[in-house]
């Protein structure tokens, strides 16, 4: 029986992991952390090769980024209710 419990005790940590893992994939903390370090490289490789309006231009992939995060969530939904 102590065998048994030690193995629940184990399958309900690594839930715990796994929930918490899931919940960062998914936090807004880390869209947008992945946004500012993308725009911060896309901003210094366009003022590394003097591009103008380098602070603008580098707000293009982020922009796609963050569009594709917020429209991907109800994409799958729709996919996985058309699969069922």
């Amino acid at each position: 029986m102590d065998n048994l419990e030690k193995k629940i005790t184990e399958i309900l940590e690594r839930n715990r992991k796994v929930e918490a893992d899931k919940a960062w994939e998914t936090s807004l903390t880390r869209r947008l952390f992945i946004a500012l370090l993308t725009y911060l490289c896309a901003w210094l490789w366009l003022i590394l090769i003097r591009q103008p309006l380098a602070w603008l231009t580098a707000a293009v992939p982020v922009l796609g980024y963050l569009l594709s995060t917020l429209t991907l969530p109800p994409l799958k939904a729709w996919w996985l209710k058309r699969k069922q």
